[in-house]
């Protein structure tokens, strides 16, 4: 039988050394003795820190191997051993006994209340059987492990849509957020954020039934139940779900035979406190088509953006991907990407990717001219029109058919003060003006500017003639 040479990093302390040798114990009673010495033998606990454990292996084989087959086995013996939180670090050599070569490679976390199957899949149990039948449904939520809290990167940009996120986890059976609204762009985040919610779920409570779908899922699920003329059991597979988590909303739009259909189950479930979380690409205000009676519901709980990642945020993010897949790229690199890139989680990711793959195809070190040219071919270039502060006044004094000179006066006739709070908000989001250089050029307080830009930020998501209002001067000022 074959067995893994030792890695060449012995220095650890004795109780790292015995913690490691508890795990072992673990994983030889589920797999046996021999398997144990296959896969195991060779792994080197380098170092603990900050509930990190770094695990030295002496190929990339290894580490493919332990995430595709092990992990749930590790993970649950480092649970056990360590305690709650444990991340996997791994350093693997890439080139037999020169440890200069080796690279570290950060083992996702993985969520073990979706990982072990304890749940039939929605294909192998049909909604509509299971009610005709009359038992509790075995739900698979139809969540992706990967896609938990732990796993999404957080900055001053998602924080508070991450918070409430959290929140509604934590809190499932609380109608504080009820139901939640999250809207943003193509790639910012919402399916992972979402999906989060109903996994944090899962953990606390293995027997709580969550169910994520899409939009378009719902309409194939409602069209087979049409079909055998069986709506009244699928709105009562639905309605037995304590979180219904729902992706691509914007796909409701002109459908009133689903809205008429998700309009009971969205009652029942909120009438009993159980978690409603949609996302869609626009506010609830903006979707077409749509009866005001659902649209009313939406904002019987919270609706929040989620925003392209700022400067920040998309460090942290770069920095994450490439620590997954064993890259460590340099700072200016980063930096590169980071100013360039549009803000998308996918794209950045991608831009991993490119770089990884274009290093090794090459055998080349990333360099700055190496990362240039794989944004080439993965990044849209858009000229930036350069918007001032004056441009602004301007723009906006002229949707409102105002004279300039009256923003800046003391008057507070409500189309003013609404244009000057439209001015604070476009200057906030399209220069660089802190919020007290905004004061100082309206001659208002700092708290006044704070105040302005926070009225507008809550009222766009509901107020429609507000929403056109923003969205005209903007797209007058970036043409």
């Amino acid at each position: 039988m074959l067995f893994c040479s030792r890695f060449p990093y012995t220095d650890m302390t004795e109780e790292l050394k015995n913690k490691w040798a508890k795990c072992l114990e673990i994983i030889r009673d589920n797999i046996g003795e021999a398997r144990t010495n296959t896969w195991f033998a060779c792994a080197q606990p380098l170092g603990y820190e900050d509930h990190r454990l770094t695990l030295g292996l002496p190929s990339y084989f290894y580490y493919e191997k332990y995430e595709d087959d092990f992990i749930n086995l590790l993970s649950g013996a480092l649970k056990k051993v360590f305690g709650e939180g444990v991340q996997l670090e791994y350093q693997v050599g890439i080139i037999k006994n020169d440890e200069a070569s080796n690279v570290t490679l950060r083992s996702p976390q993985q969520s073990h209340a979706i990982k072990n199957k304890y749940v039939r899949s929605m294909q192998a149990s049909s909604p509509l059987e299971d009610a005709k039948n009359d038992r509790t449904p075995d739900i698979d939520p139809q969540l992706n492990e990967s896609l938990c809290f732990e796993n999404y990167c957080v900055g001053e940009s998602n924080r508070l849509p991450f918070t409430i996120a959290e929140y509604i986890a934590n809190n499932p059976g609380k109608n504080d957020f009820n139901p939640f609204f999250l809207y943003g762009e193509v790639g910012v985040g919402k399916t992972h954020l979402i999906q989060s919610i109903g996994i944090r779920v899962k953990e606390r409570n293995p027997q709580a039934k969550v169910l994520f779908v899409t939009l378009r899922q719902f309409q194939n699920l409602m069209a087979n139940a049409t079909i055998h003329k069986q709506i009244p059991s699928f709105l009562n597979w639905f309605q037995q779900m304590d979180v219904l988590l729902i992706d691509d909303l914007q796909e409701l739009s002109h459908k009133d035979g689903t809205a008429n259909v998700l309009f009971p189950i969205f009652n029942h479930l909120h009438q009993n406190g159980k978690a409603l979380v949609f996302t869609c690409d626009r506010p609830p205000m903006e979707l077409d088509g749509i009866a005001d009676r659902l649209i009313d519901r939406f904002k019987w709980g919270i609706t929040e953006r989620l925003p392209k990642p700022d400067y920040a945020l998309k460090k942290k993010i770069l920095d994450f991907k490439a620590k997954k897949n064993g890259l460590n790229l340099p700072e200016e690199v980063v930096s590169l990407i980071a100013e360039q890139s549009t803000g998308s989680v996918r794209e950045l990711e991608g831009i991993v990717m490119g770089i990884l793959t274009r290093s090794i195809t090459l055998n080349a070190p990333i360099t700055l001219q190496l990362a240039q040219e794989v944004m080439k071919h993965s990044i849209k270039k858009i000229e930036q029109k350069t918007i001032n502060f004056d441009m602004i006044v301007e723009a906006t004094a002229e949707f409102y058919k105002l004279n300039p000179d009256v923003i800046f006066s003391k008057s507070r006739v409500r189309d003013i003060a609404d244009a000057r709070q439209v001015i604070m908000y476009l200057s906030h989001k399209l220069t660089a003006l802190s919020s007290s250089a905004i004061g100082n050029k309206l001659n208002r307080r700092h708290a006044t500017v704070l105040h302005g830009i926070s009225a507008i930020a809550d009222r766009l998501p509901y107020a429609k003639d507000l929403s056109i209002a923003v969205d005209s001067i903007e797209a007058e000022l970036r043409r």
